[in-house]
C-alpha cells in the first residue's frame, strides 16, 4: 500500500506531465533521471512557486481529446496560453531545455525587463548528475562524455538514435559509410 500523496507530491506530479508532454520522454523515462524534484525546486527558486503553479494550472486545464484532431487542439492550446505568453513561455521553454541539458538558462533579458529580476536567474548546471541525466544523450543516441560508458569500441559504429512514439521517421536501413545523406532520414 502506498501513503497517501501530500501536495508536493501531487505538484511533482503536475511537473511531471508537463515536462512529459513537452520533452516527448514519458513520465516513467523523467522520473528515471532522478531529476524531477531537483528541476522543480530549481524552477521554483529561479522564478518563484506562484508563476510555476500558474503554468502547471493551465497545463492541468488544457483541453483533453482523443485522437490526432484532440492532439493537435491540446497542442494550439497549449501553444497559445503557455509557449505563446510573454511571461509564461521562456519559462516553459528554459524547463525543456533544462530536461535535456540539465543546465537553468538565464530568462531572455526582454522577460527581466518586463517582469523583474529574479535574483537566482543565472545559467547554471543544477549538478553533476544533471548533465549525465540530459535527456539529450538519448535523444542523439549517444553518451555524455566521461560518463556512462558504452563500452569498448562502441565508437567505431554510428549513433543508434532511438524512435519516439509519433516519430513518422524510419531508422536507417544501413550505416552510411561513404557520408551519403540518409534519405529515408530526412523529412518530407
Amino acid at each position: 500500500m502506498s501513503a497517501p500523496k501530500t501536495g508536493e507530491d501531487s505538484r511533482l506530479d503536475q511537473f511531471l506531465a508537463f515536462s512529459a508532454e513537452v520533452t516527448a520522454f514519458g513520465v516513467v523515462a523523467l522520473q528515471g533521471t532522478g531529476q524531477a524534484e531537483a528541476y522543480l525546486r530549481t524552477v521554483d527558486g529561479v522564478v518563484g512557486t506562484a508563476l510555476v503553479d500558474e503554468l502547471l494550472g493551465l497545463h492541468a486545464g488544457a483541453p483533453r481529446a482523443a485522437g490526432n484532431e484532440g492532439g493537435a487542439a491540446r497542442g494550439v492550446h497549449l501553444r497559445r496560453t503557455i509557449f505563446g505568453d510573454g511571461r509564461l513561455g521562456p519559462v516553459a521553454r528554459n524547463i525543456v531545455k533544462l530536461w535535456y541539458s540539465g543546465v537553468w538558462y538565464e530568462l531572455p533579458a526582454a522577460w527581466t525587463e518586463s517582469y523583474g529580476p529574479a535574483p537566482k536567474d543565472v545559467t547554471f548546471v543544477v549538478s553533476p548528475s544533471s548533465y549525465v541525466e540530459g535527456l539529450l544523450w538519448t535523444a542523439i543516441g549517444a553518451h555524455p562524455a566521461g560518463a556512462k560508458a558504452p563500452g569498448y569500441g562502441s565508437w567505431a559504429g554510428p549513433p543508434r538514435i532511438p524512435r519516439f512514439a509519433g516519430d513518422r521517421l524510419s531508422p536507417p536501413a544501413a550505416e552510411p559509410v561513404d557520408g551519403a545523406v540518409d534519405a529515408e532520414r530526412v523529412p518530407a
